[in-house]
This record gives C-alpha cells, sequence and structure tokens, in this order.
C-alpha cells in the first residue's frame, strides 16, 4: 500500500477541493475504474454516499466518469458503507462505489470500493486503476455510453436484511435504546431497525445538514450519547460514524463499550452457543485485555494491521468469522462481507436478551489495560520517524514498558497524522510515555 499514489487503507480519502477530491479527478475516477471493470466484461455500478454537502458533487464526477467508460450507474442517495457492500450483491451489480470520508470531518471526503461480491477491491486491482489513471480519457462511442438510473427502495431493502440478522425469536420489546446516527448515512436506517424489531428508540445525531456530520457526535465523539443514555435512564446506546460501518456502546452507567468489548461478548456468546469458528482476529491497536480475556476462554487471537481490510484479509486466511478494531470496525463474516455497525450492535443486544444480562455485566469478562492514543499533524514531506530523537525516545519507553505493556507508532492511512499509542498497567505512566514520544516527534517535526 505504501507505493500507491492515490489508494490508502480505506479507498481515496482528502479534504474537498485539493487534488485528488476534485471533480475532475472524481470523473476521471471514474472512467479509469469503468475501464478496468469493463476489462473484465462488466457493465453497470452502484454509487451511494454519506450526507455530506459534496457528496452531490462528487457522485455526479463519477457517473459521468462511468458513462464515459461505458458502464452504468445506479444511484442509492445516502446509504451506509456496509449497506452497498450488501446490496451491491443482492442487485447483481459489478461493483459498489461509495462517497464518504467515514469518520472524518465534513470537509473530507473519499471514495471506496467494493467487487461484486461486496468485499473491498483487492490490492491488485486498485494497482490496475492507478494505472489506468496516467493514461488519457477517451470516451467510448454514443452508442456505447453507461446509462444512470435511481434506486429508490433501497433503505427498505437494507432494513429488512438488517432485521435478518436478529434471531428471529427474540424481540427487543421493553429496552429503551438511545441511536446516535452522527448525523450520518445512518440516520434513516438504524432507528428503523431498532423500532421495527420492538425497541423503544431515542434518536439523537438524525438531522443531517450536510455539514453536521460527526460534529460532536457519533462513534468518534460519545460524550453526547453518554449524557442522554443517562439522562433518559436508558438501557444502552448505539453510537455510529458517519457512514456506519463502526459502532460503539454506551451502557446504562454511561460507560463507553468499544470494539475490543463488542468482538469479547460477540466470540463469547458464539463459543457458549457452540458457533465459535476459529478464533478472533484484532489489530495492533487492540487492547491487550482482549488477548487475555480471549485466551482465558481458549479462543485463538492473532493480530493484523491496522485497517478493517488487513482485519478481513487475516479472517480469510485462517477461514475464522470474528474480527474487530477497537475504533468499532467489527467484522462478522457469518453475517455480511464488511464492517456492518447496525449489525455488529443487534449480536450484542442478543446476547443481553439470552442471558438475561445488561450490557455492563457483559462488558465485564475482560479487563482493558490503560491505553493512551495521542495523534500528531505532519507539517511536511519529512518523515520524523526516520529522526535519531525520535527513535531514541522510543527505544527509551519501549525498555521502560519491558513486557508490562505495548508501544506502537504509525503514519495514518486516511490523514496526515502519526499516531502514537502506548498501553500499560498504570494510567498515568502511560500517558507521560505518550505525551513524552509526541513532544519530540513535534520538536523534530517543526525543525
Amino acid at each position: 500500500m505504501s507505493k500507491r499514489k492515490y489508494f490508502g487503507t480505506d479507498g481515496i480519502r482528502g479534504k474537498v477541493g485539493e487534488y485528488p477530491i476534485t471533480p475532475d479527478f472524481a470523473l476521471k475516477l471514474g472512467w479509469a475504474v469503468g475501464r478496468v471493470l469493463a476489462k473484465e466484461g462488466i457493465g453497470n455500478v452502484l454509487i451511494g454516499k454519506d450526507t455530506r454537502i459534496s457528496g452531490y458533487m462528487l457522485e455526479s464526477a463519477l457517473e459521468a466518469g462511468f458513462a464515459s467508460a461505458g458502464v452504468a450507474a445506479a444511484f442509492t442517495g445516502p446509504m451506509p458503507t456496509p449497506a452497498i457492500a450488501y446490496l451491491t450483491r443482492t442487485f447483481r451489480a459489478d461493483a459498489g462505489v461509495v462517497i464518504s470520508a467515514s469518520h472524518n470531518p465534513f470537509y473530507d471526503n473519499g471514495i471506496k470500493f467494493f467487487s461484486t461480491e461486496g468485499k473491498k477491491l483487492p490490492d491488485d486491482v486498485e494497482a490496475l486503476i492507478e494505472a489506468e489513471l496516467e493514461k488519457p480519457l477517451v470516451c467510448v462511442a454514443s452508442d456505447k455510453l453507461g446509462r444512470a438510473s435511481r434506486i429508490t427502495d433501497a433503505a427498505g431493502r437494507y432494513i429488512e436484511f438488517c432485521k435478518g440478522s436478529f434471531d428471529h425469536e427474540l424481540s427487543l420489546s421493553g429496552l429503551k435504546i438511545v441511536v446516535d446516527c452522527a448525523n450520518g448515512a445512518t440516520y434513516h436506517i438504524a432507528p428503523n431497525v431498532l423500532k421495527e424489531l420492538g425497541a423503544h428508540v431515542i434518536k439523537i445525531g438524525c438531522n443531517p445538514n450536510g455539514m453536521n456530520i460527526n460534529e460532536k457526535c457519533g462513534a468518534t465523539d460519545v460524550d453526547a450519547l453518554i449524557e442522554k443514555v443517562l439522562e433518559e435512564k436508558a438501557d444502552l446506546g448505539f453510537a455510529l460514524d458517519g457512514d456506519g460501518d463502526r459502532i460503539i456502546l454506551v451502557d446504562h452507567n454511561g460507560h463507553k463499550v468499544d470494539g475490543d468489548q463488542i468482538i469479547y461478548i460477540i466470540a463469547r456468546e458464539a463459543l457458549r452457543k457452540g458457533q465459535l469458528q476459529g478464533g478472533v482476529v484484532g489489530t495492533l491497536m487492540s487492547n491487550m485485555g482482549l488477548e487475555i480475556g480471549l485466551k482465558e476462554l481458549g479462543i485463538p487471537f492473532v493480530r493484523a494491521k491496522v485497517g478493517d481490510r488487513y482485519v478481513l484479509e487475516k479472517l480469510i486466511e485462517n477461514d475464522w468469522r470474528f474480527g474487530a478494531e477497537n475504533s468499532g470496525h467489527v467484522l462478522l463474516l457469518d453475517k455480511t462481507t464488511t464492517g456492518d455497525g447496525i449489525i455488529a450492535g443487534l449480536q450484542v443486544l442478543s446476547a443481553m436478551i439470552r442471558n438475561k444480562m445488561s450490557l455492563a455485566d457483559l462488558s465485564c469478562g475482560m479487563k482493558l489495560f490503560p491505553q493512551v492514543l495521542l495523534n500528531v499533524h505532519l507539517l511536511g514531506s519529512t518523515d520524523p520517524l526516520n529522526h535519531q530523537q525520535v527513535k531514541d525516545v522510543i527505544q527509551e519507553v519501549e525498555l521502560a514498558l519491558a513486557d508490562k505493556g505495548r508501544l506502537l507508532i504509525r503514519k495514518s492511512g486516511t490523514e496526515p497524522l502519526i499516531r502514537v499509542m502506548v498501553e500499560g498497567e498504570d494510567k498515568t505512566l502511560v500517558t507521560q510515555y505518550a505525551q513524552c514520544i509526541v513532544d519530540v516527534i513535534k520538536k523534530v517535526n517543526a525543525i
């Protein structure tokens, strides 16, 4: 992935109006993808988006690019990323396109693709697309141009799919659930799924205006959800991100339940029901508590590189079903092909009902180690991680942690950031170590 010019760990992403998130590039990208797909005899794609105001501009440009390559495009309107993965399969489309920057602010946007199986495109296909982008755009003949259409019942189809993942003999009747949709693509989906399954639903973050997506709400900022859960004396809260592929939960006490805890609950329940196939895939960011908790249950655990595409690769490699990132990407391959916040949340609800336990009680099986994650914005093209001062401070922290903690420093695949994660037994020391590294990186980065 490091050799790619455009594609990161989750498609192509950046600030709207700055290359490559511009209408001219989107048009050329649609054409390039169409050219690669057309070589495989492919002729139609689905295009969905989240609620960002820039989505209108980018979908129009993409459609023009696809049409110029002879590929037909069908629009779904605002839809969660996992919905596009599902609809691509159910409509027998040849590819799916999602216009979204996921958890990023509204002024960012991105474009990512799904194969006809509803899976993210493999690296070699993305490489072919990048090669086409270097060629001049040549339009097909007029009688070969792609046509555009709109799918009017996309939301209803996906709602039924989500409901179908929930055990049919169970009901959410009697549960009060606060749902925060981050003013994003699930605003008209998640509340209806839970309501139709019997829950009393209280909505927040369900009034998108094109510019408030992920703004002090959703999976990246659960303060408003915590406040609402406590105020309403709700049983729990759902926090989804802007495109619906992440979920963070909040228990009735106002405590956050992250992706590590969610996959632990789901894997333990599958083990109890005799439905666990293999083990669990986490990432380099997964908390040590998850690894220890699964080990105590006798469940194998392996780590993949950060990014849900790498979790998926490791699941396929091991022929396992369950994987997650602590940020809330939860992959349940027995239910769907990609991370899906709504479906993951439903599986936790199923465990709560079957065991007659609260989310707080279900979460007690594993102990999270204190973990501090700090971000440093990159100011230029120089990589501060290659500087000797940074290498020295990293070595010092690694020696101090010894075998009682972990240190992970990496460049973000979606933003100009260096992420510093320190994990250990003592939160005060962990925080000091993380800040010490960040201070040195900032000093070097400013030179």
